[in-house]
């Protein structure tokens, strides 16, 4: 089975970023699974397969917005699960900024509150009205391909306020006077994806304020004080007990929201051939045809899982940073079907335009070893380096499992609008500190808490300049900060309590950790001990339980 070659070279799965997306995964991995016949010399098993992989990469983005619909207009949150959730035409409003105690992965935003909304434009426009801002915000404004085609907002149409008419692919008719009408989107459901620029917690009441006047009225009530019925009429995705459901809920999202790029017409009358795209039904095809679209759904979820940790060698890594794929926000409107199912899709539902943000990502050093809060780092950009952007950047730490690292300053970000204001050298760089323990007290305004294991950055620039947008320029790398050659140490062992001491200079800091195996060619696991020690007499010792049959300790000098 042609799976296996792939599933061979797979090494490990981007963890699915929301329970809806788990559920897009189920429907694929299982896919092709208790196949009772042979097909693999089949002509039109193979025609089905090769093709199909091809037509999951195109089609993906219907299959995971027909889901994050259903989802977010019919299913009500529960605390395991808190996600959007309005009827269609009404905005669902973010009230909280994610700290560590939510553990729902995704790499969480802290800069803005979301608006999000489900538009139904298959009847009649809907109108978006927006109050004077003078903060940043925008509203991303995208078809049931997932590809951007209007924005509002501080860069797009400025910080007045507005009317603005959003219109589907077949609508004739007037634009009422006061309203500025949108280029149409190309299919009759639209998702906006609106941000706010949220300073900290004690600036939450200010942004509720402006999301109260963020508002959607349907052209027929402009006007008019009516306020339309609440409208969750929305289908759900096939069932996963259905062997061929992502292309049976393809297929649906298609016909309702068919893809409408004339330039894209001739691959999507292919795809027909296997019974796939608008109009189409897979259960009239032959058993090879359907065995075939089986496995191939298969692979293709395979293949846009791997996307994220092995990204194509087009992608630009500078200093150790990954840029995203300069089309994306509207990679399918440059035929890149892979950037918008992987990149853009899978990772992000929908994704900024550059000139709208951009978002660098980075888990390794200078070196090209991986980030660990086992070490400590350093990013210093230079005087006048920081990055360019006409609104703000921000640079946050993720954990291993995507979420934002629990600390004692519960700071979960640096840029900009930093909590504490960043302290700049005197030769006017300016350093950022990641390490697990805290830096000297005259760093602490610079420190990024990391948590003790493996860790990533995001560093996101909204309104970035040409620099970023064309990709010259690269943020500085990040620098191990080599420890000083530790002192001689002296351990005295009781019964299960170990004493080490050292001397040294009066006043430094250290950081203990320790080991219970030394393998020989891997890396050592050390673990760091909580807090750290110091002296004023230059006599540093500590205490620690000791238990294990053999424990190894190293003390780190701090900065």
């Amino acid at each position: 089975m042609k799976t296996n070659r792939l599933l061979a070279k797979l090494t490990s799965i981007l963890k699915p970023i929301s329970p809806t997306i788990a559920a897009v995964a189920v429907l694929a991995a299982g896919a092709g699974s208790g196949r009772a016949q042979d097909y693999s010399d089949d002509w039109d098993y193979e025609f089905a397969y090769t093709l199909g992989v091809q037509a999951y990469i195109y089609g993906f983005p219907w299959i995971n917005m027909a889901q994050y619909r259903w989802q977010w207009v019919t299913q009500p949150p529960t605390p395991d699960n808190d996600h959007p959730y309005a009827p269609l035409n009404q905005f669902s409003h973010a009230t909280t900024l994610k700290d560590a105690s939510f553990q729902g992965g995704g790499d969480p935003n802290t800069d803005t509150l979301y608006s999000m909304a489900w538009l139904n434009l298959t009847t009649e426009p809907v109108i978006l009205s927006v109050p004077a801002i003078s903060r940043y915000y925008t509203m991303e404004i995208a078809s049931f391909d997932s590809d951007n085609f209007a924005y509002v907002g501080t860069r797009a149409t400025g910080t007045n306020a507005g009317n603005y008419l959003i219109a589907g692919p077949n609508w004739v008719g007037a634009c009422p006077t006061n309203v500025t009408p949108l280029t149409p989107s190309r299919t009759p459901y639209v998702l906006i994806m609106g941000r706010t620029l949220v300073y900290d917690a004690d600036d939450l009441t200010n942004v509720y304020a402006i999301q109260a006047q963020y508002q959607l009225t349907p052209l027929s009530d402009w006007g008019t004080t009516d306020v339309p019925p609440d409208d969750r009429n929305v289908w759900a995705p096939y069932s996963t007990n259905n062997d061929l459901a992502v292309w049976k809920t393809m297929n649906r999202a298609m016909t309702e929201n068919p893809p409408n790029v004339p330039s894209q017409q001739g691959l999507v009358d292919y795809f027909a051939q296997i019974g796939v795209g608008p109009r189409q039904d897979v259960d009239q095809m032959d058993d090879a045809t359907k065995a075939g679209l089986r496995d191939a759904a298969t692979e293709g979820w395979i293949m846009l899982n791997q996307y994220p940790t092995n990204p194509p060698s087009s992608y630009l890594v500078t200093n150790g940073w990954v840029y995203p794929p300069p089309d994306n926000g509207h990679a399918g409107q440059c035929n890149d079907f892979m950037t918008r199912a992987g990149s853009q899709s899978l990772m992000g539902i929908i994704d900024n335009d550059a000139q709208e943000a951009v978002y660098l990502e980075t888990s390794r050093d200078a070196s090209r070893q991986l980030l660990s809060g086992a070490n400590t780092y350093t990013i210093t950009f230079p005087s006048n380096g920081l990055p360019d952007v006409h609104a703000f950047w921000s640079i946050t730490m993720y954990g291993a499992d995507n979420n934002l690292v629990s600390n004692a300053i519960s700071r979960y970000k640096v840029g900009t609008y930093s909590t504490t204001p960043l302290a700049t050298n005197t030769d006017g760089s300016l350093t950022i500190y990641l390490q697990n323990a805290s830096p000297p007290t005259d760093k602490v305004s610079n420190w990024l808490p990391a948590p003790a294991g493996g860790f990533h950055l995001v560093m996101r620039c909204y309104l970035p300049g040409p620099a970023i947008t064309n990709q010259t320029w690269g943020p500085p790398p990040i620098q191990k900060v080599r420890a000083p050659a530790g002192p001689s140490l002296r351990i005295q062992a009781l019964t299960g309590i170990a004493k080490v001491t050292w001397m040294d200079a009066a006043g430094l800091r250290y950081q203990v950790q320790f080991a219970t195996n030394l393998p020989v060619s891997d890396a050592i696991p050390w673990t760091t001990l909580p807090g750290d020690v110091t002296s004023a007499d230059g006599n540093y010792s500590f205490t620690d339980n000791c238990t294990a049959a053999f424990k190894y300790y190293r003390v780190q000098r701090l900065p």
